[in-house]
Order: C-alpha cells, then sequence, then structure tokens
C-alpha cells in the first residue's frame, strides 16, 4: 500500500483547524498542523482569510485526499449559519483544487480516535498526541483536525481492507 496524505480540518468561524498525516495503511506521520485564526474584520473577510490560508496550506502540502467535520446542530441559529459558511469555504479550498471531500460526523471521529463517541477535547489532545507520536499535546483546534485526518486513516483502510477481501472472495469463487 502507498502513502497517502490526507489533511483533516475542524471548520470554525473563529479558528478552523488544520492537521495533515501520512499514511501507508498501518503507520500514521504527523507532518503538519496549525489553524488559520478568523476572529476579526468583517464576515466577508474572515470568510477569505479561512479559504486563502486553507488553500495556501494545500498547496504548499499537496495532500491527496480531505477531510472534514460534519456540522453538528447548533443551537444559536445565527452561530450555526456561521460556521456553515466556514465549512463551506474550507471545503471549496479543497474541492477546487480537485480534492476528494469526506465527511466524518463528531462522534465518528471521537470513535475512531479514542474508541469513545462521546469524547472530551482532552482525550482528543491526548489520543492525538500519543497516535502521532507527539512530543505533547497539540492545541485544541489542531487536536481537532488531526483527529479528522486520523478517522479518514483508519477508515479508508478499513474499506480498502474491505474491498480486497470481497475481491478475494469474488475471485476463489469463480
Amino acid at each position: 500500500m502507498s502513502t497517502v496524505r490526507i489533511i483533516g480540518v475542524d471548520p470554525g468561524s473563529r479558528s478552523t483547524g488544520f492537521g495533515i498525516v501520512d499514511t501507508d495503511g498501518s503507520r500514521l506521520l504527523h507532518v503538519t498542523s496549525g489553524f488559520v485564526r478568523a476572529h476579526d474584520g468583517d464576515w466577508s473577510d474572515r470568510l477569505r482569510r479561512i479559504f486563502d490560508e486553507l488553500g495556501a496550506v494545500i498547496d504548499s502540502h499537496a495532500p491527496a485526499e480531505f477531510a472534514v467535520e460534519k456540522v453538528f446542530l447548533h443551537r444559536n441559529p445565527s452561530s450555526a449559519l456561521k460556521l456553515g459558511q466556514a465549512r463551506g469555504v474550507a471545503i471549496l479550498s479543497g474541492a477546487l483544487r480537485s480534492l476528494p471531500v469526506h465527511e466524518y460526523s463528531p462522534n465518528e471521529i471521537k470513535q475512531a480516535v479514542t474508541g469513545k463517541g462521546h469524547a472530551s477535547k482532552e482525550q482528543i489532545q491526548y489520543m492525538t498526541k500519543v497516535l502521532l507520536a507527539l512530543r505533547k499535546p497539540p492545541q485544541t483546534d489542531q487536536a481537532d483536525a488531526l483527529a479528522v485526518a486520523i478517522c479518514h486513516a483508519h477508515l479508508r483502510t478499513a474499506t480498502e481492507r474491505r474491498e480486497r477481501m470481497l475481491a478475494s472472495i469474488a475471485g476463489a469463487s469463480r
């Protein structure tokens, strides 16, 4: 199995986290992580900053796949709309570069990284540190984005194994 580079994105209206990992199906390697701060300026400038800075990260590190957290229900409609718009420009930054986009719910991400679908932020930070052999836990937005990338890496590996097994079974039955 060849190495695949994945960018995980944790969209936010004030801070959008990103994390890039390489995976060969059995190992994970931390490439980089960070966040785009978009907490000042008018709304259109903030969205443009997310789009431009995330695009620059993609251009610089050339991931092959893009994974993002799905929108969850929010109590405040205005906050939900802003989060959806931030998520949309983040996805567009990958889609315009022809990256396949994969979406995961918060519970799927937590389950894949910690084994618990309702893990705390601290548990996500700790497990991203352990799984990627980092010296210290990453900042929250970075840990969440890395968790998205890790989730995608785990699930894509499981899917590839299942497809190989089904192909083998189909070949044996001929």
